[in-house]
């Protein structure tokens, strides 16, 4: 289909690049910023601007941040000796939402899969291996999906810290099999915290 305009093809292309976003959805979503007041996109515009240029990742537990360490790890009111293992961002969000944890957090940046070709190299395994070596980390709680590749990923972190003096435990399983955390309703992720239980590997 021939667009009209060469500027519009552009951003509707732009716009499909978005998870979840075909491109009839991009076109309704162009057409309806070009309906906007100019001052409304422009301000989307520089929100998304900012975003690249400010947003980083926090350097103890690479959480999304505005500067070098996250709100949480630099909280004087969390468990600095409870570290809680995600796959990823929206992971921590989803936990925070429970208000039932009161330790910080390690993001990974995802699991290890094989078939997608992530292997633990890829993944944010060895800075939380040395923040639990460097001491004053008690208790490791892996709240990863529960998926083959969550308990494939939990397995290969139990392994390696082998030999550490940590505890290690997994969140309960009220989260359904092959559930990914961010999906799982706050009730059940914040009674799944709370009843963690020793993880054997």
């Amino acid at each position: 289909m021939e667009m009209p305009s060469v500027y519009f093809d552009r951003a509707v292309t732009q716009m499909s690049q978005l998870p979840g976003v075909g491109r009839k959805t991009a076109m309704r979503l162009v057409l309806h910023l070009l309906r906007r007041e100019r001052s409304d996109v422009e301000l989307l515009a520089n929100s998304l601007t900012d975003l690249v240029e400010n947003v980083r990742y926090c350097r103890v537990c690479h959480n999304l941040c505005d500067g070098d360490v996250c709100s949480v790890c630099s909280s004087p009111s969390r468990d600095k000796a409870l570290v809680c293992v995600v796959e990823d961002v929206q992971d921590v969000m989803a936990i925070e939402s429970t208000q039932s944890y009161s330790g910080v957090y390690h993001v990974l940046g995802g699991i290890i899969s094989p078939i997608d070709g992530v292997g633990p190299q890829d993944l944010e395994i060895d800075s939380l291996v040395a923040r639990v070596r460097e001491g004053g980390v008690r208790e490791v709680v892996f709240a990863l999906s529960a998926t083959l590749e969550g308990d494939t990923t939990c397995f290969y972190i139990f392994r390696r810290l082998a030999g550490l003096d940590v505890r290690v435990t997994t969140i309960a399983r009220g989260v359904a099999q092959n559930e990914r955390l961010e999906y799982t309703d706050e009730v059940t992720l914040g009674r799944s915290i709370v009843d963690r239980r020793p993880f054997k590997g």
